[in-house]
């Protein structure tokens, strides 16, 4: 290494930013994860290996690009060693170290006879992406972040998580689009890279949108207020299966629908008549929901091609729903698992639907408010 030059470049810039290297001042180093501000204050020491690392790990976690340690106390056989490993966790094993730094260079160097190490730190990610990191608990806390992201359809988040759990978040993007079609207008393409390799992790999501972000909050602007009138459209006091009627009524009568795939489907279903059976199952399984009723979507095929419709639990009955079967037939339609002929589907997933009423003691809960 460039022992001199790094010295004078670490000189000059603790001399511009008000330090000294040659009366001992060095640039400091703010705690670890709790305040990722004014990196730049009191020197720090180091007198064995965990502080030394610890001291550069807080350098990278709040993008600290210069900076000193103090080695006066530490044993100079054991120095340049401990130096290189505490190099090479930053890089590989510290989860803001992974996803940020590109690259560590330092030099051992004295201080008006007091040994010192410098260090040069350059970034892939700059001090205010470092910032922008969000901190989390664990994954329930992760898949809140998630959501929130997919609702406001930012095209990227990052989130340090303490207590890491490995998590298909493509699969949990997907589940939450269909479980939330009134928030989440498109399915984005996910890119997951997970950072470190302790307990806690950096988790760096990249979604990826064929539709513009102002198109699509546009889009749910215009489609919210369709699922909020289907929720009054529902009578109060009615039995389930009158909800359930008036609910099928409420959007099977909207439109002479065309069946066709589309990437919006709930608004390009609710706007313009246009969607497929996934489309129709993943909107009323959501309306019926919001109005207080039990209903999922199951996925299989029907005479051989793909199929998606509904189950709904009807006077504490489990009883299949196909929408577009029953637009056929023109009225509303339940069937037990007996009745769907030509209908195949992984049978393990869903309630068995023979038409039997359901124990109390078995039977769901009421439907929680935050999934309304």
């Amino acid at each position: 290494m460039k022992r001199n030059i790094l010295i004078l470049i670490l000189a000059a810039s603790l001399l511009l930013s008000g330090c000294s290297w040659v009366d001992g001042s060095y640039v400091s180093i703010t705690p670890h994860r709790v305040q990722r501000q004014n990196p730049q204050t009191d020197a720090v020491a180091a007198s064995n290996y965990l502080e030394l690392l610890q001291a550069l790990q807080d350098a990278v976690s709040v993008g600290t690009e210069l900076m000193a340690v103090i080695v006066a106390d530490y044993p100079e056989t054991l120095l340049e060693h401990s130096i290189q490993r505490a190099v090479q966790h930053a890089l590989r094993y510290d989860p803001i170290g992974s996803y940020a730094v590109e690259e560590i260079l330092y030099e051992v160097g004295t201080s008006n006879g007091v040994p010192a190490v410098s260090f040069s730190i350059r970034y892939r990610h700059n001090r205010s992406e470092i910032q922008q990191i969000r901190n989390v608990a664990d994954m329930a806390g992760a898949e809140h972040v998630v959501a929130a992201a997919l609702e406001d359809y930012a095209a990227s988040l990052v989130m340090q998580v303490d207590t890491y759990e490995r998590r298909d978040f493509t699969q949990f993007v997907q589940d939450y689009a269909e479980m939330n079609p009134d928030t989440v207008m498109e399915i984005p393409l996910v890119t997951e890279t997970v950072y470190g390799t302790g307990r806690d992790r950096v988790v760096e999501l990249i979604f990826t949108y064929q539709t513009s972000r102002d198109t699509l909050r546009r889009m749910q602007s215009q489609v919210q207020p369709v699922f909020a009138a289907a929720s009054l459209y529902v009578s109060g006091d009615g039995e389930e299966l009158q909800k359930f009627s008036q609910l099928y009524a409420f959007l099977m009568e909207r439109f002479e629908y065309k069946q066709e795939t589309s990437i919006t489907p709930a608004y390009s279903l609710l706007r313009h008549g246009v969607g497929d059976s996934r489309a129709f199952a993943t909107v009323y399984a959501c309306m019926c929901r919001s109005a207080g009723l039990e209903c999922m979507t199951v996925t299989g095929t029907r005479a051989g091609e793909p199929r998606t419709w509904n189950i709904v639990l009807d006077g504490g009955r489990y009883l299949h729903v196909d929408l577009l079967q029953c637009n056929e037939l023109g009225r509303y339609a339940e069937y037990t698992d007996a009745e769907m002929d030509g209908y195949v589907w992984d049978y393990s997933s869903y309630p068995v639907c023979d038409g039997s009423v359901i124990p109390e003691e078995t039977a769901p809960e009421t439907v929680p408010e935050e999934q309304k």
